[in-house]
């Protein structure tokens, strides 16, 4: 699918340098980007539910623990 994307100024040189980074294009480093996004807030909200799957599991633990 083709897509416009629309950058200031400070956001091309930004997306110049990430590509020149990462050894891509700039079309490469949007695409990494993106990807890199959504594993990070994927990777964030599993971490979340362990957390409280620890913490419903370790409930009596943590009470006694705190006392």
């Amino acid at each position: 699918m083709a897509m416009t994307l629309r950058l200031s100024n400070d956001d091309e040189k930004r997306l110049a340098q990430l590509a020149e980074q990462s050894g891509t294009s700039r079309q490469g480093a949007v695409i990494l980007a993106i990807r890199e996004a959504v594993e990070r807030r994927d990777h964030a909200s599993r971490v979340s539910a362990a957390s409280e799957r620890a913490r419903d599991r370790y409930a009596d633990l943590l009470r006694r623990l705190g006392e």
